[in-house]
């Protein structure tokens, strides 16, 4: 099978700024996995394949406003109170959804930090001490 992707598309954290979208007329979307030419995203919202809409995205460069068109859309998950729809968009122009910032290796994350010291620190005698005059 051909790869027809325009650009490589990674999973996205539930925990990154990209993970959430809102469509201009206020619908909520969480994005699923994403690349520069779009995005595969869930949402409560009824989207029908061919439909154009403008997202906002998070994305490493900051707030963007990007015009979508959806590619496919079908139902995820029904319940007897929600229906959930997955839809691919197919952005109109390339954004930025590297990951910001950089990735530290969980060692570093999960060694232990010593408590440090209390902001003033009383043991020290050059701090200022300011006594307050009664007025008359």
């Amino acid at each position: 099978m051909t790869e027809r992707r325009r650009a490589l598309r990674r999973p996205v954290a539930a925990d990154e700024p990209l993970a959430r979208a809102k469509l201009r007329t206020g619908g909520q979307l969480r994005i699923l996995d994403a690349s520069s030419w779009g995005a595969l995203a869930e949402t409560t919202e009824r989207l029908l394949p061919g439909r154009h809409l403008d997202v906002h995205v998070i994305s490493a460069a900051g707030r963007v406003l990007v015009r979508s068109r959806i590619a496919r859309a079908r139902v995820s998950q029904l319940a007897a109170d929600t229906v959930l729809y997955q839809a691919a968009l197919a952005f109109d122009h390339a954004i930025e959804v590297g990951i910001a910032g950089y990735a530290l290796p969980s060692a570093i994350l999960s060694a232990p930090r010593d408590a440090g010291t209390a902001y003033p620190n009383p043991a020290v005698e050059a701090d200022i001490t300011f006594v307050e005059r009664l007025s008359a």
